[in-house]
């Protein structure tokens, strides 16, 4: 299954892996223990509510690519801007298909790796 990396450019693709196999305990790695995660615009999600989120999405069995527009580095922080695509599908068979540009703030930690602190996919103003 994917791996954590510590190379920050490798970072969106492994988290991309981890999406597509529906892998939480892989996904979950790529977060700080106190990570904030907006998957639903003005709704910021924290702790034991943003884990079982990302569960539930997870069992959906989405479909998401996405790639890096712009990286930032100052010392142990990065700043991403990442284009993304996720499609859903529905229990009708239908798919939904959601985009956007998210802007992610990341910590390196003691280990080397790179995860999110801030995760928010609906960055981009409108």
């Amino acid at each position: 299954m994917s791996e954590l990396v510590a190379e920050l450019e490798n970072h969106t693709a492994r988290y991309v892996e981890a999406v597509n196999a529906g892998d939480f305990e892989t996904v979950e790695k790529f977060y700080t223990a106190d990570a904030v995660a907006v998957w639903e615009p003005g709704k910021p999600l924290s702790g034991d509510e943003r884990r079982k989120y990302q569960r539930e999405f997870l069992q959906a069995g989405p479909r998401m690519a996405a790639k890096p527009r712009q990286v930032f580095v100052t010392g142990e922080t990065a700043l991403m801007i990442v284009d993304w695509t996720i499609d859903i599908p529905g229990a009708d068979g239908t798919t939904e298909h959601l985009a956007g540009v998210g802007v992610d703030v990341l910590t390196r930690g003691e280990d080397g790796v790179w995860r999110y602190a801030i995760d928010d996919p609906f960055g981009q103003a409108s």
